[in-house]
């Protein structure tokens, strides 16, 4: 029910709304130290009514950082490969799930997040404590595992809209907070 009331809020917002939206995004996010001195970022392509990412990514690509994006594999965990403009995304169709944009070069394999200084991570909302509540897949849960069995400590970062900053989310033993979210109004971090 929780995820389903995020996502209707979302699916009101109009296209000008995603556009400014992804706009002020990009700007905030790249005034964030963690990604102003990274070399390598593990990001995403936003789909539908998630917060955009495209001129973040765009902005990153710029500068000359590494910017790694998923492909989900069969079994829901996540190949990466390396991000060269728009013009290297592939439209991808899951099943009966939503068409993703993925990169269309070379696979890098799961455990080349590992390299990432900072990974941002997609949500629904974030709360108090930094937890994040995902979309239920379970990707980048598998994500987060394996940075940690690696022992690398990338900063975990979330773009959401400013509704999304709540008091709670339900907790899973495996769930790990994320170092900061960027929304419209700011930049709030955690402990």
């Amino acid at each position: 029910m929780l995820r389903q009331g995020f996502l209707a809020v979302r699916s009101r917002l109009t296209a000008d709304d995603l556009r400014e939206t992804a706009e002020v995004l990009a700007v905030r996010a790249l005034e964030l130290p963690e990604l102003a001195h990274a070399r390598t970022v593990a990001a995403y392509v936003s789909v539908g009514s998630e917060p955009g990412t495209l001129a973040l990514l765009d902005a990153l690509h710029a500068r000359g950082v590494r910017v790694l994006l998923p492909v989900l594999m069969a079994d829901n965990d996540l190949d990466w490969g390396a991000y060269a403009g728009e013009g290297s995304l592939i439209r991808v169709q899951h099943g009966g799930r939503m068409a993703l944009l993925e990169p269309a070069g070379e696979r890098l394999g799961p455990e080349s997040v590992q390299e990432a200084d900072a990974v941002l991570l997609p949500g629904l909302a974030v709360d108090r404590r930094g937890l994040r509540l995902g979309r239920g897949g379970g990707s980048y849960d598998r994500v987060l595992a394996r940075l940690a069995r690696a022992g690398t400590d990338p900063a975990l970062v979330v773009l959401l809209y400013d509704t999304e900053v709540v008091e709670d989310v339900p907790r899973e033993p495996h769930d790990r907070p994320v170092h900061a979210v960027v929304t419209p109004s700011g930049v709030r971090r955690f402990q």
